[in-house]
């Protein structure tokens, strides 16, 4: 009787523990919310109290921060084509731009972000801008609504019948062919463009705000997951604040001009914008006048407060519908942003500088076990979402993926960024390495070398390089990008830079 009772009790236990080993843990869901020229200081809780984000401040008060997050560069004036290309595939700058033809050939699909969340068991769905060579339902299941590079190209096109990327070739810049909305304001009286008027199009196009659009696509999403039992990755791409920065009227009327401050570093004229790539005919720098006027930066600051705000208040909305799902307790939130932009920070308008308000974005990421209200400072790529996102889903990094999961920083199991420098370069015009607090830039058509002291100088004001006491240091640097440069694939030589910059001094 004993012995019988000795075999019951351990046939219990086996059973039980067998119970246990076949009830799979659950995978988190992930939500990834990505914005357009989101600088990394466009949130309030993150310092700008000028900004109105209550629902991003949100997810900075219940999630971790890093606040340097950086972009790695463009092969053309639309830097988030190429910073969209690499968080979709996982490859630096100059590998992925090669491997674009691999999707236009309709090859290695499955290497991308999306399907490898999709091979780990997850629903995946795509919504908003993708300016991605692949086509977005060849890389996520369930796809609706994929927007262009900019609400602009379909603006453009109808009157002039070539995108922007075709003006030069014609001679033209953008101001010349599509005045409204760009060059602007002139003066106090300008009123030729309003953000608020839904005749210019633009993210007006079909009659609801794209963001707006996004929000309920976004819902839908969510409202089809309460029905299935596998995880859910979704990738809500707005195209806000990009321009033409258009909100409607109640998020314009938050903001007076007259709280809105001038930055430290604004200049009427950059003094090296045309070798650099910034002149006039660049689009972006064709939306304000030149020289610069503080007016005019106002103005233009004014409308991405509005549209960031706008776009904060559809968040919020996707942050409900997601918390009424009742699966928030196992549910991963990542924002970021394709890079950042200047608007007025410089002399400049747009995201095609080196500077820290053109290559910095946004990156929060909010869930269970992820600490509350914390601050990393360590740099990181923003692109780094796909890698933790990989990590979260349980799926070993390809080899192929260069960008690093950032929760091993997050848990504190590492203190150190995963890169030796950060690295940025823009087509052939621009190269930077960002190393140990200093910054430095090269624009090498002009053999121009800048160097920054970024503790002592965060705006990136007071440039040291020619200052004897930082000869070393900026051969050291200069010796560093070099060969970060091998490790990047970048091939342009700058070789002779450094020499033609201290032969003309």
């Amino acid at each position: 009787m004993k012995n019988l009772t000795l075999a019951l009790i351990t046939v219990l236990l086996f059973s039980c523990k067998a119970e246990k080993k076949e009830i799979p843990l659950s995978k988190p869901n992930v939500v990834f919310i990505f914005a357009d020229d989101m600088t990394y200081s466009a949130i309030n809780a993150l310092g700008n109290k000028e900004i109105k984000t209550p629902n991003l401040d949100k997810l900075v008060h219940n999630g971790t921060t890093f606040t340097h997050a950086f972009n790695m560069g463009g092969w053309n004036g639309a830097i988030c084509a190429a910073s969209r290309a690499m968080i979709i595939s996982g490859r630096k700058l100059w590998e992925v731009n090669e491997f674009r033809e691999n999707w236009s050939n309709g090859k290695e699909f499955d290497k991308t972000w999306g399907k490898l969340m999709e091979g780990a068991g997850y629903d995946t769905y795509m919504t908003g801008k993708w300016h991605v060579d692949a086509k977005a339902q060849n890389v996520f299941q369930n796809v609706i609504h994929t927007r262009p590079g900019m609400p602009g190209d379909a603006w453009a096109k109808e009157l002039t019948g070539s995108k922007f990327s075709t003006l030069k070739e014609n001679g033209l810049k953008p101001a010349d062919i599509m005045p409204i909305g760009y060059n602007r304001p002139q003066n106090e009286n300008d009123t030729t463009w309003t953000p608020t008027n839904m005749k210019h199009g633009g993210f007006w196009q079909g009659g609801k705000h794209w963001s707006e659009v996004l929000r309920d696509d976004a819902l839908g999403f969510i409202d089809q997951t309460k029905t299935s039992k596998n995880p859910f990755f979704m990738y809500l791409a707005f195209n806000a604040p990009h321009d033409p920065r258009q909100a409607p009227k109640e998020f314009v009327d938050m903001y007076s001009l007259d709280d809105i401050t001038i930055p430290e570093s604004f200049l009427p004229l950059y003094p090296y914008k045309d070798g650099m790539g910034n002149g006039p005919s660049l689009r972006d720098e064709a939306l304000a006048p030149f020289p610069r006027t503080e007016f005019a930066v106002k103005v233009h600051t004014k409308e991405y407060y509005a549209l960031i705000t706008h776009l904060d208040f559809q968040i919020g909305k996707i942050i409900e519908g997601l918390e009424k799902t009742g699966k928030m307790d196992n549910t991963y939130i990542i924002f970021t942003a394709d890079h950042g932009l200047a608007v007025g920070k410089h002399g400049l308008i747009g995201k095609q500088s080196q500077f820290d308000h053109s290559i910095r974005a946004p990156f929060m990421i909010v869930g269970p076990k992820i600490p509350k209200y914390k601050k990393i400072d360590t740099d990181i790529y923003l692109q780094d979402a796909m890698a933790t996102s990989l990590e979260l889903a349980g799926v070993k990094k390809p080899e192929y993926v260069f960008f690093n999961s950032v929760l091993d920083l997050v848990n504190g199991d590492r203190k150190e960024s995963h890169y030796d420098a950060i690295y940025n370069g823009y087509i052939d015009l621009q190269r930077m390495i960002r190393k140990d607090g200093y910054k430095l830039i090269l624009y090498p058509k002009m053999d121009v070398v800048l160097l920054y002291d970024l503790k002592a100088d965060p705006k990136e004001m007071n440039d040291l390089a020619a200052n004897p006491e930082y000869k070393e240091k900026v051969d050291t640097m200069f010796a560093e990008l070099m060969i970060l440069q091998k490790d990047m694939e970048d091939t342009l030589d700058i070789s002779s830079v450094l020499k033609n910059y201290r032969a003309k001094k």
